[in-house]
C-alpha cells in the first residue's frame, strides 16, 4: 500500500560570490557567508524534520555546493544528489515536471536551485504567497497524496519555512 504521504523541499542555493570577473554565471561560488547559511539551515532541518530520500540539484556550482553541505549534515552520500541540467535556468512549468515525475518510492524529495523560479514554485502551494524566498532559505512541503503528479494546493496539509538567521537585516 502506497504512503498517502509526500514532503517536498525547495532550497535556494546559498548565498553566492559576485567577487570574480570573467567567470560564468553557472561557476559563481558561494559566499563564507551563503556557506554558513547553508550549513544553519540543514541542521535546522536535520534537528525538525524527516531526511530526504533523494536531492535533486541544478548543476550551477552554488546550487550544488549547497546540496553537497546538506547532504554532509545529513550524513548522506554524495551520490543521493542527482544534477538535473534544466533546472539551472529553468522555469516552474520546469520544476514542476520534475516533481510530478518523481518515481513514487519516494516519499521526501529536496531540491535545489535558483531565483526568482523557486519563490514562483514554492507560491504555486502555498495559500499566502511568499514574496521572496531568500538564499539558503527552505520551504517545506506536506501533502496528502499518495503520487507526486497529485501533489499540489489543494491536498498541501502543513508548510514550513526553514531560512537562516538575518545578520543586519539580509539573509
Amino acid at each position: 500500500m502506497k504512503k498517502k504521504h509526500k514532503v517536498l523541499y525547495i532550497v535556494r542555493h546559498g548565498k553566492s560570490n559576485w567577487d570574480y570577473d570573467n567567470i560564468a554565471d553557472i561557476d559563481r561560488p558561494l559566499k563564507s557567508k551563503g556557506i554558513k547559511g547553508a550549513y544553519e539551515t540543514a541542521r535546522n532541518i536535520k534537528l525538525k524534520s524527516n531526511i530526504p530520500d533523494l536531492i535533486i540539484s541544478s548543476p550551477a556550482n552554488r546550487a550544488l555546493h549547497t546540496a553537497l553541505i546538506f547532504t554532509r549534515v545529513f550524513g548522506l552520500s554524495a551520490g543521493k544528489i542527482r544534477i538535473d541540467e534544466g533546472l539551472y535556468e529553468s522555469c516552474v512549468s520546469y520544476c514542476l515536471e520534475k516533481i510530478r515525475e518523481t518515481d513514487e518510492a519516494i516519499t521526501t524529495l529536496m531540491i535545489f536551485g535558483h531565483n526568482p523560479d523557486f519563490t514562483d514554485l514554492a507560491n504555486q502551494f502555498l495559500t499566502e504567497t511568499i514574496s521572496n524566498l531568500p538564499t539558503a532559505g527552505t520551504v517545506r512541503l506536506e501533502f496528502s497524496a499518495d503520487t507526486w503528479k497529485n501533489v499540489d494546493r489543494s491536498n498541501l496539509t502543513k508548510h514550513t519555512f526553514i531560512f537562516p538567521v538575518k545578520e543586519n537585516g539580509n539573509y
